[in-house]
């Protein structure tokens, strides 16, 4: 019984000290969610109407934060900013008035050493722009180019695979994330796409529904369009295609003419994925970080205007945010990187930096490069 009695004080100065820790928990918690409250209230609220359009279109473009806006602004004042991104001005440039787009149809801009240094028939570059950091594949033969599924039956598909997975079911050298699936808040397993797609050669999913299009016709050139119905396709000879939501084309060219979709407002940062091809039939495969301290992400314009750089003629955004990803085969050795930087996906072949302490999606789709 004595023994019992020396314990009891230890025992309530434990009590103590974990009421008092809890305590300094909760008031330094609720002092961070106050300051990020102020903050928020700050940047929607304040002079800057630049300021807060980016951050509401930042935070629209991924699945789990679309509500915070909403929180600080009246919901017309979010669905007028969120309209007004989805203008797209739309510029038709003539090759007979200008002369770089002459350059870039001819591809004459494409030096003739290119591919002298290419590994695996392939260029890997990083741009590095204000706001982001963008990795970049050129594909040398678009025949290389094929979409990649997750299910050959995606009626009885319960979830899609990771880009990993994928790799192993293909073998490929590389790839990127394709197209659009339901999402379901941020949640969505990937289990099935949006959208006619198309993967080698075979129809391989068609709910009907009306998106932007990309995809590889029979002379292996890359069709961009707002839509596409089953019976064009067939009649263009689509081999491999997806879609990605409504007003996502960035540049298609037909007729000795280009035109170009800009969306002068639409601020939104995050991580993008797109696809485009050059004239001479090389294919771009390009994704950018986004939502970190280091690269807070690229606009739709800053994505056409690397496109353009590169002298493509005919590219689409494809589904970006949390699905982003970009896969090369060794990379890092082929390349010299060091490896004590990269993280564990990189170690598997991630290109891009994935989200901390997350997993990597499952998803229905992907543009992959197969082996030379």
């Amino acid at each position: 019984m004595a023994l019992n009695r020396k314990r009891a004080p230890r025992k309530g100065r434990v009590v103590r000290i974990v009421r008092r820790c809890a305590l300094v928990f909760v008031t330094v918690l609720a002092l961070v969610v106050a300051a990020v409250f102020a903050l928020c209230n700050a940047v929607f609220n304040g002079p800057s109407v630049t300021a807060r359009n980016q951050a509401v279109l930042s935070l629209y473009q991924a699945s789990a934060t679309k509500w915070v806006p909403r929180m600080f602004l009246p919901d017309v004042t979010v669905n007028q900013i969120i309209a007004d991104s989805e203008t797209v001005q739309e510029e038709v440039v003539s090759l007979e008035n200008n002369e770089s787009l002459t350059v870039a149809l001819t591809g004459s801009a494409v030096p003739t050493d290119e591919w002298a240094d290419a590994k695996d028939g392939l260029q890997f570059r990083i741009i590095k722009g204000t706001t982001f950091k963008a990795y970049i594949l050129i594909v040398k033969d678009p025949k290389r180019v094929h979409v990649g599924v997750s299910s050959e039956n995606f009626g009885n598909s319960s979830v899609g695979i990771t880009i990993f997975s994928a790799a192993q079911k293909y073998n490929f050298t590389a790839a990127i994330n394709g197209g659009e699936f339901p999402d379901n808040g941020g949640h969505g397993n990937g289990n099935r796409p949006v959208g006619l797609t198309y993967s080698f050669g075979k129809k391989v999913w068609d709910d009907g529904l009306t998106r932007s299009f990309c995809g590889f016709d029979k002379d292996d050139r890359l069709v961009v369009s707002e839509s596409m119905t089953r019976e064009r396709a067939e009649r263009l000879g689509i081999r491999d295609s997806v879609c990605f939501q409504n007003g996502n084309a960035l540049m298609s060219s037909e007729n000795g003419q280009m035109k170009l979709y800009r969306a002068d407002s639409n601020l939104g940062t995050a991580q993008r994925t797109a696809i485009g091809q050059r004239a001479d039939g090389a294919v771009i495969l390009l994704v950018t970080d986004g939502r970190s301290a280091s690269s807070l992400g690229a606009t739709h314009n800053d994505v056409l205007n690397i496109m353009l750089e590169l002298g493509v003629i005919n590219a689409l955004k494809l589904d970006g945010g949390s699905s982003t990803m970009m896969y090369y085969k060794d990379w890092f050795d082929k390349y010299g990187q060091d490896k004590s930087q990269l993280d564990s996906y990189q170690l598997k072949g991630l290109v891009n930096k994935y989200k901390a302490f997350t997993s990597i999606r499952t998803i229905p789709t992907f543009f992959v490069v197969s082996p030379e």
